[in-house]
């Protein structure tokens, strides 16, 4: 669907793609990785015609429909809805055809439009932009309200329902999670896996591409390499390759070696000095293999907070919320030296309302709240980012922490987090939001505090930087509060899981497979009272036998829901085999035994013709599942 050939792109003075040939095909979920600033995003400004390569070309057919996500969204009157509607523009060119019909007195043109409005769906179209805002975090109540009611990061949230509304051939995706609640990421990963047409994903959340993505473009050196199967597949297989990368690096480092040294020892020795030549000519032809490493550019840690009271703080039967009116009730709970929390809940519950209160932003309404002595708390957040001064550097922002450190021991602690050289002397307003949530997450570090408070910190942030920060907190000696989309940085820094939801906040039995379990059943009694609220004249029988039913459904499901999770560890063993035997038929080695070679084309395409049964089964349970919800 997609080819690129013998592409090359530069931005400024810098090259960006070199030569690049790769064919992308229908149907295909690829997830783009690579460092920042390698040319991810311009991809799809060459997609969408924003961009002109400098060499080569970029085809794919005329009539393919691709839709993308705006990054501004004007104030404007119109309701969130119809806003969402707009991502169908046939949709609203219809409609518009249709009021002219009807103006002109065209029946059989009018039949003609209402035949094709029809077919594309267009009597369900308010339904299904009503699903897309439910499922991305919207309240009912928020589908008629003016798209200029919304914050930022709530109006980005509509530009991504407007662009799933489309219906795309081709769907561009840069960083869609950054502005989702967990809820929302794990909703939206099920409707990618359901779209049908191609799929190009920029992504740094490593679940995120693991449940979505089938192939992994992973750009690198100026080259794009295309690997099969998800996130961890593509891990393990470049794992492979640079160790075999490296072993040739070092096995013709030797080479070389011994090369040099023959020609030291026999340039000058008349009956050698032939084979000298020869070993120098063949020297100079040789292909030099790079030596292999996977260097992240950040590396920082946590230093010991200089005191770390034994109850860091205690809350005793306390609520909270915003003017007289409680939000959380009767909270107890103890965090110390070592308590490692995340916190979930469904958006809106309170979980970024009660971070505000252990950051000592917000007063409990009732209750008591204890600290101890020495507390020091680091509280990160998405609006701080804001409180950053545009016209400092970076080390004049750690100054103003502490101005009797030298500017070298600031420059050594600020190379941790990527600002290198002129970087940290600079005025950090260019910056982008991954280098000033850096920035802010450096802040944190350098106040050494004994109790961290994180509200989303990864937003922004690209893999290197997330598996520098996952470390460091790994050995944090600390508390840890988190609240994150990310499921890998929470599966792999918190020990316990607090939930917060319907006023409460308790401990989570379970880990997050169980967690979202507890969501769609969540979900699925909040559409069940909003039908009650829907229909007060119903009677006391009626409401009875629909929670009769809606239980029954529960029991319906759970068997379907266990069935799937067993289906989705099929499906990563099946993948993961898949992969390992495609690997081998890559390597040349092989061919010389015929026999492993037919071998390994036979398992592979028995293992394609499983993944596909497999994978109907899947669709039909998920399928199934979809019915019972609606």
């Amino acid at each position: 669907m997609i080819t690129l050939r013998n592409l090359s792109l530069q931005r400024g003075t810098k090259p960006l793609l070199s030569n690049v040939d790769i064919t992308l095909f229908r149907g295909q979920k690829v997830g783009i990785v690579g460092a920042n600033g390698c040319g991810k995003s311009s991809l799809f400004a060459l997609l969408l015609g924003e961009l002109h390569a400098d060499q080569g070309d970029i085809d794919f057919p005329p009539t393919v429909s691709i839709a993308h996500v705006a990054q501004e969204t004007p104030a404007l009157d119109m309701s969130a809805i119809d806003y969402v509607l707009e991502g169908d523009a046939e949709l609203k060119t219809i409609e518009q055809a249709l009021v002219i019909a009807q103006q002109n007195h065209d029946g059989m043109h009018e039949a003609e439009l209402h035949a094709r409005f029809d077919a594309i769906g267009g009597y369900t179209a308010r339904a299904r932009a009503a699903q897309l805002l439910s499922g991305l975090g919207f309240a009912t109540s928020d589908e008629e309200k003016s798209v200029r009611a919304f914050s930022g990061g709530w109006r980005m949230r509509l530009n991504l329902a407007q662009a799933l509304m489309c219906r795309s051939d081709l769907l561009l995706l840069d960083e869609p999670t950054n502005h989702l609640d967990l809820d929302a990421v794990l909703w939206f990963e099920q409707w990618l896996k359901r779209y049908e047409g191609t799929l190009l994903l920029i992504s740094h959340d490593r679940d995120f591409l693991d449940n979505v993505v089938n192939t992994i473009a992973h750009f690198y050196q100026q080259q794009i390499t295309l690997y099969t199967g998800n996130y961890e597949s593509f891990e393990r297989q470049r794992a492979a390759k640079l160790a075999l990368q490296q072993a040739a690096y070092q096995k013709q480092q030797r080479e070389i070696s011994h090369i040099h040294s023959f020609v030291e020892r026999f340039r000058y020795k008349a009956s050698k000095a032939k084979q000298a030549q020869s070993r120098l000519k063949a020297l100079e032809r040789m292909e030099v293999i790079g030596a292999a490493h996977v260097d992240s550019p950040f590396h920082f840690e946590f230093l010991p907070p200089p005191q770390m009271p034994h109850t860091l703080i205690n809350l005793d039967k306390i609520s909270i919320g915003y003017g007289e009116q409680p939000i959380l009730n009767q909270v107890t709970l103890r965090i110390s030296p070592g308590s490692r929390i995340g916190l979930l809940g469904p958006n809106g519950a309170g979980k970024s309302t009660f971070i505000k209160l252990l950051a000592g932003e917000l007063s409990v309404l009732t209750g008591e709240t204890m600290t101890g002595d020495g507390l020091r708390i680091g509280y990160f957040a998405q609006h701080q980012l804001e409180q950053l001064r545009p016209q400092e550097s970076s080390l004049q922002h750690i100054q103003r922490l502490d101005p009797l450190v030298s500017e070298q021991v600031i420059r050594n602690f600020l190379g941790g987090f990527g600002f290198l050289g002129d970087m940290a002397v600079a005025a950090i307003e260019p910056f982008s939001g991954g280098e000033k949530a850096r920035l802010a997450l450096a802040l944190l570090v350098w106040q050494k505090p004994n109790l961290l408070l994180l509200d989303e910190p990864t937003n922004h942030l690209d893999l290197d930087m997330r598996d520098a920060l996952t470390m460091a907190l790994q050995d944090y000696t600390g508390a840890l509060v988190i609240v994150s989309h990310d499921r890998h940085l929470i599966r792999s820094t918190t020990d316990d899981l607090i939930l917060v939801a319907q006023g409460q906040v308790k401990p989570f039995e379970g880990d997050l497979d169980d967690y979202r379990q507890w969501l769609l059943d969540h979900r699925a009694n909040e559409r069940s009272q909003q039908r009650d609220v829907k229909s007060p004249s119903e009677n006391a029988q009626q409401r009875a036998e629909k929670k009769r039913l809606e239980a029954q459904q529960r029991e319906q499901r759970r068997p379907l829901q266990n069935k799937l999770k067993q289906i989705e560890k099929q499906l990563d063993k099946l993948t993961t085999e898949k992969t390992t035997v495609e690997t081998l038929l890559a390597d040349p080695a092989i061919y010389g035994d015929k026999q492993k070679v037919q071998d390994y084309i036979r398992q592979q395409a028995t293992l394609i013709t499983q993944l596909q049964q497999v994978e109907e089964e899947w669709l039909t349970i998920t399928e199934t599942l979809d019915s019972l919800d609606n």
